[in-house]
């Protein structure tokens, strides 16, 4: 398992590029014609992004056993 602290450095940044894809998305869907390829892609990074954030979270919270 990471270092704590790399983790949560790692969690940083992915949040980071996950709000940068959103502005990028919202500024796609604005102009015309909309590219459909690429804002598929854009929304599947985002979606790996969101994948990866959570299991890094889940890493760094304790288990509790109730």
């Amino acid at each position: 398992m990471e270092d704590e602290e790399t983790l949560r450095e790692k969690l940083i940044e992915l949040k980071h590029e996950h709000r940068d894809l959103d502005q990028v998305i919202e500024r796609l869907l604005e102009r015309q014609p909309v590219d459909f390829l690429q804002l598929q892609r854009l929304k599947k990074r985002k979606l790996t992004l969101k994948d990866t954030i959570q299991k890094i979270e889940s890493q760094l919270l304790p288990d509790i056993i109730a």
